[in-house]
């Protein structure tokens, strides 16, 4: 039987761990986990560092990218490193609004490759919702 590659497990923290205590319950998952090369970043929400939701898209969106910013920086990486996302919208309207913010993250030449969808409905009534993968060789 072959090794099994390392694991290393990112804890839930700030927002996104002070928006579950305020609603009294614990998030059952982590912020991400790093296997090998890889760090899978579980879904953030525009959620702010008293639990709660900004108005508006384009203030989630901005909110949710900061929460990634921060999980990829406990793990040693920043946008750069993203290969992957996973956008999740309450309303497919917003596209272009949640684009404008995104792209503010990432060198236009090396844009991750990406999904983005409609969702009948997020975590704490959020707008936005994105998940993404980043190349960890080296880090951690």
């Amino acid at each position: 039987m072959a090794d099994s590659p390392p694991l290393r497990y990112y804890p839930p923290s700030g927002p996104a761990a002070e928006a579950a205590r305020a609603g009294g319950f614990t998030l059952p998952f982590s912020a991400a986990v790093q296997v090998g090369d890889v760090l899978y970043l579980s879904g953030q929400i525009g959620a702010l560092a008293d639990g709660s939701l900004p108005d508006g898209i384009e203030a989630q969106a901005r909110q949710a990218m900061a929460n990634v910013g921060a999980v990829l920086a406990e793990a040693g990486l920043g946008f750069g490193d993203v290969f992957h996302c996973l956008v999740m919208l309450a309303d497919m309207a917003d596209w272009q609004a949640f684009n404008r913010v995104y792209l503010e993250h990432f060198d236009p030449e090396r844009l991750p490759a990406r999904s983005a969808f409609a969702a009948s409905g997020l975590a704490l009534g959020a707008r936005v919702e994105i998940e993404c993968r980043a190349y960890a060789g080296g880090a951690g």
